[in-house]
């Protein structure tokens, strides 16, 4: 069993909104976790209110500010520092009191960390008591306050009918907003690839190293398989940029946008990383020092570090220890489940307690995104009930007002949104003229309206968790993973921390499949609906190749978790042979 001086989980990025201020909630205990620069808005709104709960004085950035959204991230960001640097030298001036905020830190931590050996100080002498407060004051690790980007929400900018030069698209400015704050943490860097945003992160120095090799601001990049680890990797090390940190996640068990492999699971996936994880390094550390040469900056006096950790399903404490153990990851994810810890993220009541009463069928794989892209989700959210309503109305649509999904030019020179009253008015007019079945027309027509305004709705609960005034038309998105299905009540964080370690288990009673069964149920559902789909013309020769490639990768992901829980498990093998039963479409001649 792999032993880690504190946490070996992470609260990744949740919506725009949900994980907010969770760094502020959970960051003073050791627990890392990242906020989303998505909407400025959002986080101008929240600083407002945490400047005048924590009573700092606060100075409203207007968009008639120069470079307003990169500013507002700044501030918002700094402000977050400012209050768990606050709350954590508080926490840490409790030392000597029994049932202080400093043995709440210690309770969290797993029984084997190595800072909890040092908990016990009532059995030790008045000098080991002092050492003992000192090393606290000077080491205790902090939760760090890490930041997520969506390299693909990198929309153009205008000023006055003129588009501003390309620093100031949504992703550039975010990355200055972050680049230029007093944080030392980690940039999550995620949906795909994007060389204009890896080539601007260069003009920032505290993504550099200094002289003993630290970097105050590190990268990390989400990945969905080791070939995209190794091609970007060595692309940012060309440019002296280090990637600390591969964060690998199931491409569709997991929260929000989804995407889903060629049929490449999960565990397959983590395989390579595990066989070829020193292959990484030494790839990316060459061409690292090569490029600080070339730009003359000095070589660390110590090699980089670099971790590998995987989230997305993951469910039980023996899940959790299999990662760490046999996948050798140095963390793990835990995203989802937290939805259902209000101490630690930003979820109105009502939100939270659909989550709670959700069962199996009612958390979908949905077209909700704008972005074309697979969303998860569950039935029955209020923004989604509004949109159903609206379309029913005949006003199908909402008005786009923060447009930061803004990418279709179907019907517009300048791109609108495709969830938009602007859009679905003239997709649907454009639907009505092509004479189609009433079948056909149902179909067209429910793909149409099923896109919704996640600005709003991803944001919104945010607010609505501080009683803070919303409008009566704005609603909740809600963008949980399947996961949650299995977890059916409220609880606290020291809760959900006692359950991760296995310390106690507050899933529901109803059976819950193997996180990596699970996401194979998922990836077989994809390949039904593909396979009835071709074989209603099977005269697309690519498509045909392709979900034959699928259905390879399927299979020789079946073998390999047959081989891998073998005799040992044999409950998740049987679990396996059950569900592929259930999927005729396997071995459907294509």
């Amino acid at each position: 069993m792999k032993i880690f001086e504190g946490h070996s989980f992470h609260i990744p990025v949740l919506g725009v909104g949900y994980s907010l201020d969770t760094p502020i909630n959970v960051a003073p205990y050791g627990i890392s976790s990242v906020i989303s620069l998505v909407d400025d808005t959002l986080m101008e709104k929240m600083r407002e209110f945490y400047c005048d709960k924590f009573d700092i004085p606060f100075k409203a950035i207007t968009q008639k500010v120069d470079d307003f959204r990169a500013k507002r991230i700044t501030s918002y960001l700094n402000m977050v520092e400012d209050i768990v640097t606050k709350k954590f030298d508080a926490l840490k001036q409790t030392v000597t009191h029994a049932g202080g905020e400093l043995e709440k830190y210690l309770e969290l931590l797993p029984d084997t960390s190595s800072l909890k050996q040092k908990m016990n100080i009532g059995e030790k002498g008045k000098k080991a008591v002092e050492e003992f407060s000192r090393w606290v004051h000077e080491k205790l690790p902090l939760g760090s306050i890490d930041v997520n980007i969506m390299t693909k929400l990198d929309q153009a900018q205008q000023k006055d009918g003129e588009d501003l030069p390309i620093e100031y698209n949504d992703a550039h400015a975010a990355l200055r907003g972050f680049a230029n704050s007093k944080l030392s943490s980690s940039l999550v860097l995620s949906a795909g690839m994007s060389p204009r945003l890896y080539s601007y992160i260069e003009n920032f120095e505290d993504f550099f190293p200094d002289a003993e090799g630290h970097i105050k601001k590190k990268i990390i990049l989400k990945v969905s398989d080791f070939r995209s680890a190794l091609v970007q990797g060595k692309m940012l090390a060309a440019k002296g940029l280090w990637i600390s940190e591969y964060r690998i996640e199931s491409g569709v068990n997991c929260g929000g946008h989804a995407f889903p492999t060629q049929g490449v699971l999960l565990g397959p996936i983590l395989e390579e990383f595990r066989q070829n994880r020193d292959q990484l390094y030494q790839t990316c550390v060459e061409a690292y020092s090569q490029a600080l040469e070339k730009k003359s900056l000095p070589q660390p006096a110590a090699t980089p570090g670099m971790k590998v950790t995987a989230q997305g399903g993951v469910g039980t404490n023996e899940e959790h220890q299999l990662l760490l153990d046999y996948y050798n990851m140095d963390s793990v994810g835990w995203g989802s489940p937290f939805l259902l810890v209000p101490e630690a993220v930003s979820i109105d009541t009502e939100t939270m307690d659909l989550l709670a009463k959700g069962r199996e069928e009612d958390y979908y794989f949905s077209g909700l995104s704008p972005l074309g892209v697979p969303f998860n989700s569950i039935k029955g959210a209020s923004m989604s009930v509004r949109r159903l309503a609206l379309a029913a109305e005949g006003k199908a649509g909402t008005p786009c007002t923060k447009g930061f999904l803004k990418f279709n030019t179907e019907f517009t020179e300048k791109p609108i949104c495709t969830a938009s009253r602007q859009y679905q008015t003239q997709k649907l007019q454009e639907l009505k003229e092509k004479n189609l079945s009433a079948e056909e027309y149902r179909k067209a027509y429910d793909k149409i309206i099923e896109r919704e305004c996640l600005c709003i709705g991803l944001g919104i609960s945010a607010l609505l968790s501080k009683d803070l005034k919303v409008a009566a038309t704005e609603k909740v998105t809600i963008c949980p993973g399947p996961n949650l299905a299995y977890f059916d009540k409220v609880s606290t964080l020291k809760e959900m921390v006692d359950h991760i370690y296995g310390r106690i288990n507050i899933l529901s009673k109803m059976p819950r499949p193997n996180m990596f069964v699970k996401e194979l149920s998922m990836y077989l559902d994809i390949f039904k609906e593909r396979v009835d789909a071709f074989l209603g013309n099977t005269e697309d020769v690519k498509e045909k190749r392709n979900l034959e490639k699928f259905r390879k990768n399927i299979l020789d992901g079946i073998d390999y978790y047959q081989t891998l829980f073998g005799e040992k498990k044999k409950e998740v093998v049987a679990e396996l042979e059950a569900l592929i039963k259930r999927y005729p479409a396997l071995n459907a001649d294509l």
